[in-house]
């Protein structure tokens, strides 16, 4: 909910909003592409038509416009970014 009338402030709050869903899907896509890799290392076939199946826009369970506590402390993990790599 957007409790200010001014258009500055409004915008400011969409664009958080936004931020927030964007770091969210960045996750999702890390992790997706995480559990992928380590199925296909198993020995299941990861196909491109099983990967257009998927969303990094998953919305069970995440707060988008609730509130967030941050530890400006606590540094995060690298994201350790891998190709997912796909048996045609």
């Amino acid at each position: 909910m957007i409790k200010s009338g001014d258009p500055v402030e409004q915008t400011k709050r969409l664009k958080y909003m936004n931020l927030v869903a964007n770091a969210v899907m960045l996750q999702n896509v890390v992790d997706l592409t995480g559990v992928l890799n380590a199925v296909a290392g198993e020995g299941y076939p990861v196909t491109k038509e099983l990967v257009g199946r998927l969303s990094p826009y998953i919305r069970d369970h995440i707060r988008r416009f609730g509130q967030y506590v941050l530890d400006m402390d606590e540094m995060p993990e690298p994201l350790g970014l891998e190709a997912l790599k796909l048996g045609l």
